[in-house]
């Protein structure tokens, strides 16, 4: 069977290591080796890994800005149910003044018997003492 290495290389190869020893051919070889690795690694993977970094950092800020965004229609959210809150509070207790009111017999455009907040609310107090 015939060898892959031709009979010329082997001869070569073979006397290499008769010269320097086995040691320093492979040390010599795994040099290649390293160097080829470097080489392959800068030209074609540095590259890329650059790129998929400032992609990485694209997507980063975009995300930052949408939490950022989030926040604040949270915030907005909140506020507008805030005040909606408020209005309905406010809204029930001017229903329960006017109500009042009309138990008092008084009419909201009256004025003579009504005329300061004062005496609206010695008639709720009334009201709720009876």
């Amino acid at each position: 069977m015939e060898s892959p290495i031709p009979l010329e290389q082997q001869s070569t190869l073979g006397q290499m290591i008769n010269d320097y020893g086995f040691p320093i051919i492979a040390a010599v070889g795994m040099g290649y080796f390293i160097y080829f690795i470097w080489q392959w690694v800068t030209k074609e993977i540095d590259p890329v890994i650059g790129e998929a970094q400032g992609v990485l950092i694209g997507l980063i800020d975009r995300i930052r800005m949408l939490d950022n965004d989030l926040i604040r229609l949270n915030q907005k959210l909140n506020v507008v149910l805030t005040l909606k809150e408020q209005q309905e509070i406010s809204e029930n207790k001017i229903d329960e003044l006017r109500e009042i009111i009309k138990e008092a017999g008084l009419s909201e455009t009256d004025n003579e018997k009504l005329h300061s907040l004062e005496d609206l609310k010695k008639i709720y107090k009334e009201e709720q003492n009876k």
